[in-house]
């Protein structure tokens, strides 16, 4: 497990440290406009993603059948077809986007209403097809720890799209490098996946008996993840119907920062954590509360601490990386860092997914949509642009007495262990204020 998690620490390291540099240099190529108009794309391709998600490495890596040949060609079947349903809903969708344009139906001066929008969404929205193809042996070799491997895949399909994105918008300088290095990453991904990785090879099969147990465990997770991908992603859905494309653009700047953090977190949640607690659950049971805060008391400490330092310290970040059509960013990173309080709690959806009742997660993800959906609009109209960051930031809160709740009928809470990690966020915020001051 520690091999497996220093892997993804590493490579997700070096992986967002190329995704920086990238940007920093497309942030110099490219208008702010643009970067927007490509968040809307990728935020409708990942709602879709997740809008359709049944969990199916989940089930690879939690179930006693995980590595039946049987079972993985089942499930790699039913991710192509979902891949090319994902594609053909996207072209509806784009088309329907046109046309509501085209009308005058959508707000003048939204992100929505950027001439480019459609064929972006169209265009982008094919890696759903390509995706579909990845090898199951993905999810077999999370099951496995084998995060070397997967690490090393992921390190060379990015710099691939990496490359292909900066060649493209050193020519251009249109949205289109962002786009066709989106896509070029995903192929070498799905390409690199079955070259690269032993073990099964996948061939069209159905097995009636596993698509059963796809879809018994599947059907939370359906549920859990097209709510929770709406609340992932509703504030750029949500804001592109309130601002224009260039001031989505820097909102997606700032939110790239919180979630290179965000996302590492939830990479190792989701890979390493989850295999970790599915072996305790299924083995030695007594143990799991033991293996539960040895993820999450590193994870709480270094999460707290970073809100506090980005807090304090996220204006003098943007004025460090980008030029000065970005400086506005700076602000929003500051209140979006907030939203690191509650990210540590995700750890507990692993675990409910480890312990094969994921309707957990889904009554959390309900309460999340609902808070989100709600206070963001209202907030608009009451208080602008400004407000609506502070709700994303802190509409998750209300969630919290829920995962209490949720852990202390599994046994799991530990006051005195949750109390003390809270230090951490000041500690974190004076630290931020000290580098300010050591800036001046």
């Amino acid at each position: 497990m520690l091999r497996a998690g220093g892997w993804n620490v590493a490579g997700y390291g070096l992986g967002q440290a190329l995704r920086l540099g990238a940007n920093l240099i497309m942030a110099r190529l490219l208008a702010p406009e643009m970067f927007g108009v490509m968040a809307i794309a990728m935020t409708v391709l990942a709602i879709l993603f997740l809008l359709s998600d049944v969990g199916l490495r989940q089930s690879i890596v939690q179930s006693r059948r995980g590595d039946d040949p049987a079972f993985l060609d089942t499930a790699w079947c039913v991710q192509i077809v979902r891949g090319i349903l994902l594609w053909l809903v996207a072209l509806v969708l784009s088309i329907a986007l046109h046309f509501a344009n085209f009308a005058g139906i959508l707000p003048a001066g939204s992100a929505y209403a950027a001439p480019e929008l459609p064929l972006v969404i169209a265009v982008t929205s094919f890696a759903a097809v390509v995706v579909g193809f990845q090898s199951t042996g993905i999810a077999a070799a999370q099951r496995h720890f084998n995060q070397k491997r997967l690490v090393q895949i992921e390190l060379a399909a990015q710099l691939s799209g990496l490359a292909a994105m900066v060649a493209i918008g050193a020519v251009s300088r249109s949205v289109w490098a962002l786009v066709t290095g989106a896509l070029v990453s995903t192929l070498a991904t799905t390409v690199l996946s079955h070259v690269c990785l032993s073990g099964h090879r996948n061939a069209w099969r159905w097995e009636r008996e596993a698509l059963r147990e796809l879809i018994v465990f599947g059907k939370w997770v359906f549920v859990s993840s097209a709510v929770g991908g709406l609340v992932a992603h509703g504030d750029r859905l949500l804001l592109a119907g309130f601002v224009d494309a260039e001031t989505l653009g820097l909102y997606a700047i700032a939110v790239l920062i919180v979630g290179a953090i965000s996302n590492g977190m939830n990479r190792i949640f989701g890979s390493v954590s989850l295999a970790a607690l599915s072996e305790v659950a299924r083995t030695d049971p007594s143990r799991l509360r033991a293996i539960y805060y040895r993820f999450r008391v590193p994870a709480d400490v270094l999460l707290l601490f970073v809100a506090g330092a980005m807090f304090a310290a996220g204006q003098a970040l943007i004025d460090l990386l980008y030029d000065a059509r970005y400086r506005a960013a700076g602000g929003m990173l500051e209140v979006l860092a907030l939203s690191l309080f509650m990210l540590r709690h995700e750890l507990s959806r692993q675990l409910y997914l480890a312990l094969g009742n994921p309707r957990y997660g889904t009554a959390i993800s309900v309460v999340q949509f609902v808070s989100l959906y709600t206070l963001v609009p209202t907030l608009y109209v009451l208080a602008g642009q400004k407000a609506v960051v502070w709700g994303v930031a802190l509409h998750a809160l209300v969630a919290l007495p829920l995962f209490h709740a949720f852990n202390a009928r599994l046994g799991l809470n530990d006051v005195r262990r949750e109390l003390a990690v809270l230090a951490a966020l000041p500690a974190g915020f004076l630290f931020g204020a000290a580098l300010n001051l050591l800036g001046k």
